[in-house]
């Protein structure tokens, strides 16, 4: 069939591709903080459980239908084989599966409804505390290394008891132990795990309590999310090890607890230490302490013997001998260096003593010379006598009183 039909004129740029137009959806859809971990209740159609692990099945109700997906992870940890027909509560986040461009929901967990309403509750609850403060790591209690007496509050039946005290009494058969018998389960369950909590606190010497159960569902364990459990577990001046259900299960008692056991056989493991454990440990330590001291020991023995090798200690009076006679020499040097100073200063005075007998005016006498003085000044000058003028001329024996008569001026000839 012929057609002329003409293909519109479209700029290249406006063009898009399926597979760029899958991933715009993709990116939009997922990105979407309003559809990320969205809780949506339905009921099962065409469940299937895959060879690798994984579910596949639709999630509908009266009038609509969506595809789901469950990874292997998220499957194992179901409490419930799902079935075709049973409505459930989903909390999953949507995807967009780009090799057929569809969008599905990818559920990370599962619960039969009527229970959704619990998990809302238990929901709520965690996320008030948490605000509250009573999850923060600043305030857990540290759990002693060494504890004597350990507090024990679970059912006084079934196998969790029995569990605790076997392994506590296996690691550390000295071990004080203070069960207090309490309900678990069932109504009235917190309320007689709160009145445990506070007794054991008022128990001298507890140094620890362990609050644990076996596993069970949501319903089982709801005692361990009730808020007056939660605060008693907080106020507790005692630290609090929670053991509560399998690995697999939390309860707000495990954010609250000061250190959150996986099981209750694990609790023990952490309350107390293997006797046997440690007694091998001291012994070891016992034996490096002991090859360390020996090596000590030996090593100060050389350190001494090298010591008592020296000459000084063999002959301790020759290192005496050898400094006195080193004072001697220091002395006789000291001497000759006092006597050699004194000759040079007597040397040195002698030539100033000749140089002051040069400038003694009775010495100029000595040779012939006369001073001639007036009125107590010595005559250097014409100038300064006139005449008339008494003299006085000092002689080397004797003076003469003397009269001017004439004064002469100019250069002496």
């Amino acid at each position: 069939m012929e057609t002329n039909q003409k293909i519109p004129n479209i700029p290249e740029s406006k063009i898009i591709t399926i597979d760029k137009l899958t991933d715009y959806i993709k990116q939009k859809l997922e990105n979407d903080s309003q559809l990320i971990n969205i809780w949506v209740r339905g009921e099962i159609s065409n469940y299937t459980l895959h060879s690798s692990g994984h579910s596949y099945f639709t999630l509908k109700d009266e009038t609509s239908q969506i595809s789901c997906i469950m990874f292997r992870d998220s499957v194992s940890s179901l409490k419930f084989d799902p079935e075709h027909g049973m409505k459930v509560l989903v909390l999953s986040s949507l995807n967009v599966y780009k090799p057929r461009g569809n969008y599905q929901l990818v559920v990370s967990e599962m619960y039969q409804d009527g229970l959704g309403e619990l998990h809302q509750k238990f929901l709520q609850l965690k996320e008030k505390l948490e605000k509250e403060g009573l999850f923060s790591k600043e305030y857990k209690k540290p759990i002693p290394k060494f504890p004597r007496t350990i507090g024990i509050i679970t059912s006084p039946t079934g196998a969790v008891v029995r569990d605790l005290i076997r392994n506590l009494t296996r690691r550390f058969p000295n071990i004080n132990i203070k069960l207090v018998p309490t309900l678990v389960q069932g109504g009235g369950a917190a309320e007689n795990i709160v009145k445990s909590i506070e007794l054991l606190n008022k128990i001298k010497g507890v140094d620890i309590i362990i609050l644990g159960r076996g596993g069970g569902s949501l319903e089982d364990l709801w005692c361990f999310n009730e808020e007056i459990v939660a605060r008693a577990i907080f106020k507790s001046k005692i630290p609090i090890i929670s053991a509560v259900g399998h690995e697999t299960d939390f309860t707000i008692s495990d954010f609250v607890a000061d250190y959150r056991a996986p099981t209750p056989s694990t609790a023990a493991e952490i309350a107390v230490k293997d006797k046997n454990e440690l007694l091998s440990n001291i012994n070891h330590l016992r034996e490096r302490l002991l090859q360390k001291t020996k090596r000590t020991i030996e090593l100060k023995r050389q350190h001494l013997k090298s010591f008592m090798d020296r000459p000084i200690f063999k002959r301790p009076l020759d290192f005496i001998n050898q400094h006195l006679q080193q004072i001697d020499e220091l002395i006789l040097r000291s001497d000759r260096a006092i006597l050699q100073f004194l000759k040079l200063k007597r040397h040195d005075l002698e030539i100033l003593t000749t140089k002051l007998d040069n400038l003694n005016p009775e010495a100029v006498l000595e040779r012939g010379y006369s001073l001639t003085m007036c009125k107590g000044k010595v005559i250097k000058s014409t100038k300064d006598v006139k005449i008339n003028d008494l003299i006085d001329i000092i002689l080397r024996k004797g003076e003469i009183k003397s009269k001017v008569m004439e004064v002469k001026n100019g250069k002496r000839k």
